[in-house]
């Protein structure tokens, strides 16, 4: 079997499976985490009606495309677990930048990361008597509506 042949059957086996695990995924009512449907709607929509299978293989997963291409067309659980934890870490530690950056220069800081924990505690100390009492604690599920409320 010719090499290009074996990458892009490997290739379609990694998209499948990827597939195969995003769609269990939706079957438990959540959506596809990795965005590929979407990708494919959008694909789909922006095409003259129908796409090839190299525009299919384009939207399906570029993450995964890019991680076999940066490791020469083979990549180990290993491998591919690094990359995967990477970029999980890299869009979190992203994401808290962007929450707690409050000059907007791309860096965390002490001081901002002090002015956030000023705005939580100020937030949840209610009757502002300058300390969290146990009535004050936000209730099971509140969480992410009194952090976006700080934000």
């Amino acid at each position: 079997m010719k090499k290009s042949t074996k990458l892009a059957f490997t290739f379609v086996t990694l998209a499948s499976l990827v597939g195969t695990a995003a769609y269990a995924e939706q079957d438990k009512g959540g959506d596809m985490r990795d965005g590929s449907r979407w990708r494919l709607q959008k694909a789909v929509r922006d095409s003259d009606g129908g796409i090839n299978f190299d525009q299919f293989s384009e939207a399906m997963n570029p993450q995964l495309k890019k991680i076999l291409a940066d490791n020469g067309g083979k990549v180990t659980v290993e491998q591919l677990a690094a990359a995967l934890e990477k970029a999980r870490f890299e869009r979190m530690a992203k994401r808290m930048i962007e929450r707690y950056d409050s000059k907007g220069e791309g860096v965390l800081t002490q001081e901002d990361v002090t002015a956030h924990q000023k705005k939580m505690f100020a937030l949840l100390d209610k009757n502002n008597d300058g300390k969290i009492g146990k009535n004050e604690l936000p209730k099971r599920g509140d969480r992410h509506h009194r952090q976006s409320e700080v934000e």
